[in-house]
């Protein structure tokens, strides 16, 4: 069975390993240690990573069989963390130790902190170019997050998934409604089917270390409005126009107890026990909405609902791979080759069958025929990777979500004014930015 952890989107930031890099790129000069070496024409590269457990672990061991009995060459050291807070103070503490491994997932803030570190190399560095062979197959939105605010590709592409809206076929139906295509539509659905110990959607913002689900929606809804709550540059939005009424639209789904506010995945716990009609969760949580359903309703699974306008947004989620400064030349060509393997169509196809996240690239679909005829979502989530867009990569980025929390607690939980609690947040964000820069 697969771990929680890895399929659920966390910004967890392990503040104090992040501020320690500052002191750490004189290290990235190192000698290999962890990263392995070469012996008897044998390169070893280590690969830190989250994927400890269920189909995660198996297809990612299998997988990488299948590269070393085509690399007889290359041999990959797995080496396993128990989650993303864990993984980044351990790669941190590597840098620091002069042992990082040759490769490690990355969040695009960790991947921005790296690099100003100059503890991780640019991707052109070891693939001969900024735009290699294989770049273009990507979904667009999957290019766009491979490179840092200074234009360079510093990352290759591993798990990835979008949020996704997963709902009660039987019960929307009972009341008439149709899946929403827009989010009026999902209020007006909300609220239709709330009622009798029934509450339409239930979210958890999380805390100021680690956003959830409901400040991942209202992320989605500042988007579907017109301005995200982040410029592309990393200035906080957080009391934009567009920002304001996504939270007013959240304090009028509570008012109208259509609503509620939990902890741990409680959208999922309520649509599983029929007291809830919708989930928005990521696309890699598939096989835990299955898990809470149990077979006693059909589970719909549907993208996010466009803004009055039409227009489309989605949040990225999941991670990318990067390469360390220490790795040697040798390391790195083999480095290279295995991620370019994992990110294949092959690999891909094999990867997202198994473990629920997103293909990479379109390609993979064409090789996963029988999957998507028993998971239609599959193809339909898989297309938002073309406009999904992740957080900017800035290494404040994450402290300043933790804003958004506060002022998603203050309205959902206070009765806050949300325009008084969203001006509030920008002013910490701001400070969050001018200390992280």
């Amino acid at each position: 069975m697969p771990s929680k952890s890895p399929v659920r989107r966390t910004a967890a930031t392990v503040l104090a390993a992040a501020c320690a890099l500052g002191a750490l790129s004189a290290c990235s000069s190192s000698g290999s240690g962890g990263s392995g070496g070469s012996a008897g024409g044998t390169t070893t590269i280590s690969f830190m990573q989250i994927m400890n457990s269920g189909s995660q672990k198996s297809t990612l061991v299998a997988l990488t069989d299948a590269f070393e009995k085509a690399n007889p060459n290359i041999k990959v050291d797995l080496q396993y963390q128990p989650d993303y807070g864990t993984l980044h103070a351990k790669e941190t503490a590597g840098v620091a130790a002069h042992n990082p491994p040759t490769i490690g997932q990355v969040y695009e803030s960790w991947a921005a902190e790296y690099a100003k570190s100059q503890v991780i190399l640019p991707a052109s560095q070891f693939a001969g170019s900024d735009s290699p062979a294989g770049l273009s197959d990507f979904y667009q939105g999957v290019q766009k997050d491979l490179r840092l605010p200074d234009g360079k590709l510093w990352m290759w592409p591993f798990n990835k998934s979008v949020q996704v809206i997963f709902y009660n076929q039987d019960m929307l139906k009972a009341k008439g409604q149709n899946v929403p295509a827009t989010w009026d539509d999902f209020s007006a659905a909300a609220k239709a089917v709330s009622g009798g110990g029934v509450t339409a959607i239930s979210v958890d913002p999380g805390t100021t270390a680690n956003v959830n689900g409901g400040t991942i929606l209202f992320e989605a809804l500042c988007a579907a409005n017109g301005t995200p709550d982040f410029a592309a540059n990393g200035t906080p939005q957080l009391n934009s126009p567009a920002a304001i009424k996504a939270l007013g639209y959240l304090a009028d789904l509570k008012k109208a107890g259509a609503l509620a506010v939990g902890t741990n995945f409680p959208g999922e716990t309520a649509l599983g026990a029929q007291k809830g009609v919708f989930d928005m969760s990521s696309a890699a949580g598939y096989y835990f909405e299955n898990q809470a359903v149990g077979g006693k309703f059909t589970l719909g699974t549907e993208v996010l609902p466009t803004g009055a306008d039409g227009t489309k947004s989605n949040v990225l989620s999941g991670t990318n791979i990067a390469v360390f400064a220490s790795a040697s030349k040798a390391q790195q060509a083999a480095a290279w080759k295995y991620m370019q393997f994992l990110a294949s169509a092959d690999s891909q196809a094999q990867w997202s069958s198994t473990t629920g996240y997103l293909p990479v690239t379109p390609k993979a679909l064409d090789q996963m025929g029988d999957f998507l005829a028993k998971n239609p979502y599959m193809k339909t989530a898989a297309g938002a990777l073309d406009y999904a867009v992740a957080q900017p990569a800035f290494p404040w980025v994450a402290k300043a979500q933790g804003e958004e929390v506060v002022a998603l607690q203050k309205v959902l939980e206070q009765g806050a004014d949300p325009a008084s609690a969203l001006n509030a947040a920008q002013q910490a964000a701001l400070a969050d930015q001018k200390a992280g820069q």
